[in-house]
């Protein structure tokens, strides 16, 4: 059984005390293939430090996120792209729309949002999206820029269903994640009617812990339990589950 974390900040300072061991747990786990969303240029190293450890197993996205976008946003867009100008990653993410924390800055989102969709075409690069408080305003720069080059994984969704309708209709998988595991998380009510071959499995490490892990620091050895949900969900095998799931990650990430 191969598992695949599509989006763990394996690099997070959280991590600082005990990554060799909490890896470890992951590889006992059977999760073998994460990949690492970008924040801001104030992580690079740790996130490039993570895949000389783990060159086998760890895959990059370089990307602003949206609660990165201040007033120096276009500096920080421009580390981007001498990133994704210097050398190979797996996606451009994690980007997108956060009105949770601040909605002074939708307008700069907005835009960071939508160029850097353009660098990932440019790249023929999938993207991986971070919505909080924002599926409208995700949506709409979805439908502006919706095209055959449009491609990703809508990450840790929580909408509901018309909602994972539309967002599949952007050619989008639907990160699913410890949210599927909490009792007022919704999504595990609607999931069964959206195809499997639309998921993929996240930890958002070390954010989200799973039940019965909640409010506790997530890791990636978690995701266990969030496949067990999508197995009870899907009324599949676990072993089908992470089979299914991480055959759509390789089709996102193509590898």
């Amino acid at each position: 059984m191969i598992v695949t974390d599509t989006h763990t900040h394996l690099y997070s300072e959280q991590f600082n005390e005990d990554r060799s061991e909490m890896m470890q747990r992951a590889f006992d786990a059977g999760v073998s293939r994460f990949f690492i969303p970008a924040i801001d240029s104030s992580y690079n190293n740790a996130m490039f430090a993570l895949e000389k450890s783990y060159p086998d197993h760890v895959f990059l996205m370089m990307g602003l996120h949206p609660t990165s976008v201040k007033e120096n946003y276009l500096e920080e867009l421009n580390i981007v792209k001498q990133w994704l100008d210097k050398r190979d990653f797996y996606a451009v993410g994690e980007i997108g729309i956060d009105l949770y924390w601040d909605k002074s800055l939708l307008k700069q989102q907005q835009e960071a949002f939508k160029i850097q969709i353009a660098w990932a075409k440019e790249k023929e690069l999938p993207i991986v999206i971070h919505c909080r408080e924002a599926f409208d305003e995700v949506f709409e720069v979805l439908e502006e820029v919706n095209d055959d080059k449009l491609r990703g994984i809508f990450h840790c969704f929580t909408g509901n269903l018309e909602q994972a309708k539309q967002a599949i209709s952007y050619n989008m998988k639907l990160g699913i994640g410890g949210v599927v595991t909490f009792k007022n998380g919704k999504i595990d009510q609607f999931l069964n009617k959206i195809a499997l071959e639309y998921i993929v499995l996240e930890t958002d490490s070390p954010y989200l812990a799973p039940t019965p892990f909640r409010g506790k620091r997530n890791e990636s050895s978690y995701i266990i339990n969030v496949l067990e949900k999508l197995a009870t969900i899907y009324n599949l095998s676990p072993v089908e589950i992470a089979n299914i799931t991480t055959e759509n990650s390789k089709q996102v990430f193509g590898i």
